[in-house]
């Protein structure tokens, strides 16, 4: 089963096991029997961020606040990305403002931040909103 990808449930964060001729696929996660692969961005918060950024499919994070008008401009860009990449990149929001820890722990100085993550490390890291063409554009360089 080599082809096979572990992936963490955008909803319990549970690891399973998923055959890369099926990420396009709806796979339904073998702990809470929801779809593990989310066409929207998934919460991300201080109890699930590290189990979720494990796993072989890399992780697109949006690290965000309420009262940011561009986090809030940026929010219909990185909606579409996340049904344009399923399967390919996994995306999740985090909130500056309730994970106040963890945003510090990530080093965060300004936002909205994106922060892409592969097997459990940051790779890439990209401040201020962007259209979606820049954002694709801008993932397609990091190889995705």
């Amino acid at each position: 089963m080599s082809d096979a990808l572990l992936v963490p449930c955008a909803h319990c964060a549970g690891l399973n096991r998923i055959p890369a001729a099926r990420l396009g696929e709806t796979p339904k996660c073998g702990h809470c029997k929801a779809e593990v692969l989310s066409a929207t961005p998934f919460e991300l918060n201080q109890a699930n961020f590290d189990r979720q950024i494990k796993g072989d499919l890399p992780l697109l994070v949006d690290v965000w606040a309420d009262w940011c008008g561009p986090c809030k401009a940026f929010a219909p860009v990185f909606q579409q990305a996340a049904a344009q990449l399923r399967g390919r990149c996994r995306l999740g929001k985090l909130d500056s403002e309730a994970n106040h820890e963890l945003s510090a722990r990530l080093g965060i100085r300004s936002i909205p931040s994106l922060i892409l993550y592969r097997d459990g490390r940051e790779s890439a890291r990209q401040s201020g909103a962007m259209p979606l063409p820049q954002l694709l554009a801008w993932l397609n360089g990091q190889g995705l």
